[in-house]
């Protein structure tokens, strides 16, 4: 059963079983030191439930676990609109989003490093207009900020 995908005009450019999908924003002080510890952090993190029902199993548990079907992994997408800041006015500003050229080699780094851990990776198109359908299964949704002021 698919859990995760992501689709580009009608086209599915990447799907996974089980595990988690990433919405990745690149802010304009961010660094490959910082796409580096979030993809350490990503991978890492406890929030998968074990056969107890507790949050204790990593991305990497159930990449090495596997199962039937699709491959646990991550979905990674492209997101500057979480850069969004619409504390003024009806329009959110995005002064403090990474421009592309950088965004996407950040992007590309943290897909890079998730990899090199051994998480199985699908992506979407970088800039591309996504559909992206998820089971939210649980649901368990969290910020990971390498500035960690949250």
């Amino acid at each position: 059963m698919i859990r995760a995908r992501v689709l580009v005009e009608g086209r599915v450019e990447g799907e996974i079983g089980s595990g988690l999908v990433a919405l990745v924003g690149v802010g304009l002080n961010d660094t490959p030191q910082d796409a580096a510890y979030l993809a350490e952090k990503t991978a890492n993190l406890r929030i998968f439930s074990d056969d107890a029902g507790k949050m204790n199993l990593s991305l990497l548990d159930l990449t090495l676990a596997g199962g039937h079907g699709l491959p646990p992994g991550a979905l990674v997408v492209s997101q500057f609109t979480l850069y969004g800041d619409a504390r003024k006015g009806r329009r959110p500003g995005f002064d403090q989003a990474a421009r592309p050229e950088t965004a996407a080699a950040l992007y590309e780094e943290y897909i890079a490093a998730l990899r090199l851990l051994g998480v199985y990776v699908q992506t979407g198109v970088f800039q591309a207009h996504m559909t992206v359908e998820l089971s939210n299964d649980g649901p368990v949704t969290l910020l990971l900020d390498s500035s960690k002021l949250f």
